[in-house]
C-alpha cells in the first residue's frame, strides 16, 4: 500500500531529491510513521534513515532548502539534525548494532535498511515510508508492525530477551508506550521484561526519570505504574511506592492499601493539571506512611508524622534518581509535607487563624495544594465523597475571604529584623527572633492587622516586657 498522502510536507520531496542526487536509499522511519497510521497528532520531529551517510544527506538537504538551515553534526553517533518549519529532522545512516553487557551504548556498523529495522525497539517503531523516487510513499514493514498497530500490541522485532537485555531502557519504553497508546504488551515480551528487570541497573537515573515523566503525563498514569509494578521494575526504581502495597489486620483493624490509593490520587489529579511536578507530588504524597505505620488498641492503625518524613524522603529519592535538586525538589517536598493540612482543616471548624497559617506556609502554591488534596478524596461512599468536597469548597471560600482582607499570601513581616536592630540598637540576638515571631503570631491570630503601624505598636509593647527600649520611634 502507498502512503504518499502522509508525505505532503514539501520537505519530504526535497529529502527525496537530495537522496537521488547522492545515490542513497532513504526512508522516513519510526514515530512519524507510527503516529500517522494511528492518526495521532504530529509531534514536530521526523527520523530519516539513509542507506549510506546520514550526515552527507543532511548537508545536501540543507543546500536544497530555503535559507539553508544550519546542520548540527554528531560525528560520534553518525547523525545530523536540522530544523525546518519548526520541525526537527534527524538523519542517521542505516546501521546494525551489537552490545556489551555493562553498557546500553552499542557498537555500531554500517548496515542495510533491514539491519536498521532489526535494531528498533518495537515492531510499531520499525515501520518506514520510502522516500525513493521509484517507490515513493511505499510502506516497508518486515515485522507486520501495521498488524500490531491494528491489534494494539507492543512487540519486539527480534527476541525480546535480547532486545531488553541489550538496551534495558526499552523495558521502560514498552510500558510507556502501552500507557500512552492504550496498547497491550505481548505476553512473551512482558515476561521477558520481568526476567530482565535487574538490567535496569545500568540505566542512568536521568533516562529512567524521563520515561517516568512521560508515564506521569499520560491520561491515566496508573496503567503504566501497575505495569511497572507487575514487571518488578517499580520495586527497583521506586521502592518507596511498592512499600505501600500492603494491607495488615490487627485485632480486627485494617488499613487501606496506600499503593493503589496513591495511583487513584494520581489519576484523579490528571484532569486538573498538566504540571508533571504536581503529578509527582500526588505520586509521592503518602510515601512516608510505610515507615511510620504503627498499631495501638485505642487508635488502631496510625501514620503519625508521615507527611514530614515523606517530605524528607522526597529529597533522598530525587538524589538517588538524579532528579533536579532545585526549586522543583523544594516544590514537591513542600506539597508532600503539607498534603494533609487542608484535609485536616476541612474536617474542623474553619477558623481565620488556621487559614492564615495555611496561606503563609503554602504561599504561591496554595492552589496546587488544594488541587492535590481534592484529588486525595478516594472514598467510594457517595455521602462521604460529597461531604468532603463540600467542606473543601468552604475552605476555598474562606481562603478567598481571608486573603482579600488580610493579604497574607507570600507573607513578609511588616517589620524586618534589620529594622528591629536599628530601632532598639541591637546586635544579632535572640530578642530579634522573639519579636519577629511575636509579630507574626499576632497577625496570624488576628490580634493585629497585617500592616506596619499595627505591627510597630505591638512590637513596642512586647519589647518593654523583654526589657528593651527604642532609641527612636
Amino acid at each position: 500500500m502507498n502512503y504518499t498522502k502522509a508525505l505532503h510536507n514539501p520537505v519530504f520531496k526535497i529529502i527525496s531529491t537530495a537522496a537521488q542526487q547522492l545515490g542513497v536509499e532513504t526512508f522516513v522511519i519510526g514515530g512519524f510513521v507510527r503516529d500517522f497510521l494511528l492518526e495521532r497528532a504530529f509531534k514536530k520531529d521526523i527520523d530519516i534513515v539513509a542507506v549510506g551517510s546520514g550526515i552527507e544527506l543532511a548537508l545536501k538537504v540543507s543546500e536544497l532548502l530555503p535559507n539553508n538551515p544550519k546542520v548540527q553534526v554528531f560525528k560520534t553517533y553518525g547523525t545530523a539534525m536540522l530544523r525546518f518549519q519548526e520541525i526537527d529532522i534527524e538523519f542517521v545512516g542505516a546501521r546494525k548494532e551489537s552490545y556489551q553487557t555493562e553498557s546500553r551504548n552499542p557498537i555500531v556498523e554500517n548496515g542495510t535498511l533491514k539491519d536498521d529495522q532489526d535494531r528498533r525497539d518495537f515492531t510499531i517503531n520499525a515501520l518506514a515510508f520510502s522516500l525513493n523516487q521509484e517507490n515513493y510513499g511505499e510502506l516497508v514493514d518486515p515485522f507486520n508492525g501495521i498488524v500490531d498497530l491494528e491489534n494494539k500490541i507492543i512487540r519486539t522485532p527480534l527476541d525480546s530477551d535480547i532486545t531488553y537485555s541489550d538496551d534495558p531502557l526499552r523495558m521502560m519504553r514498552a510500558i510507556r508506550f502501552a500507557s500512552q497508546l492504550d496498547f497491550t504488551i505481548e505476553e512473551k515480551s512482558f515476561q521477558a521484561i520481568s526476567r530482565n528487570k535487574n538490567r535496569i541497573s545500568i540505566i542512568s537515573g536521568e533516562r529512567i526519570v524521563d520515561e517516568l515523566n512521560k508515564i506521569l503525563l499520560t491520561e491515566k498514569p496508573s496503567v503504566g505504574f501497575i505495569l511497572l509494578y507487575q514487571s518488578g521494575l517499580l520495586d527497583l526504581i521506586l521502592p518507596e511506592l511498592t512499600a505501600l502495597n500492603q494491607v495488615e489486620e490487627m485485632e480486627g483493624h485494617t488499613h487501606k492499601n496506600n499503593f493503589y490509593h496513591t495511583l487513584e490520587v494520581v489519576d484523579n489529579i490528571c484532569p486538573n493539571t498538566q504540571d508533571v511536578w504536581l503529578r509527582w507530588s500526588a505520586l509521592l504524597h503518602d510515601i512516608g506512611k510505610a515507615p511510620t505505620k504503627k498499631f495501638n488498641k485505642k487508635q488502631g492503625w496510625t501514620f503519625h508524622g508521615h507527611e514530614f518524613l515523606g517530605g524528607k524522603m522526597v529529597k533522598q529519592l530525587f538524589e538517588r534518581l538524579h532528579m533536579p535538586l532545585n526549586h522543583k525538589l523544594k516544590y514537591v517536598s513542600k506539597l508532600v509535607m503539607m498534603s494533609s493540612r487542608p484535609i485536616v482543616l476541612s474536617q474542623e471548624i474553619v477558623t481565620d487563624s488556621a487559614v492564615r497559617r495555611l496561606l503563609i506556609d503554602a504561599g504561591k502554591d496554595i492552589e496546587d495544594l488544594m488541587t492535590l488534596c481534592e484529588a486525595d478524596i478516594t472514598t467510594k461512599n457517595p455521602t462521604k465523597f460529597k461531604k468532603y468536597h463540600n467542606n473543601f469548597k468552604i475552605v476555598r471560600q474562606k481562603i478567598v475571604e481571608v486573603e482579600e482582607r488580610d493579604h497574607v499570601r507570600n507573607f513578609q513581616p511588616p517589620i524586618s529584623g534589620e529594622e528591629i536592630m536599628s530601632i532598639f540598637n541591637l546586635k544579632p540576638s535572640r530578642e530579634i527572633g522573639v519579636l519577629k515571631e511575636a509579630i507574626k503570631e499576632a497577625i496570624l491570630e488576628g490580634e493585629i492587622s497585617n500592616d506596619y503601624e499595627a505591627a510597630f505598636n505591638f512590637m513596642i509593647k512586647r519589647a518593654v516586657k523583654l526589657g528593651l527600649q527604642p532609641i527612636k520611634k
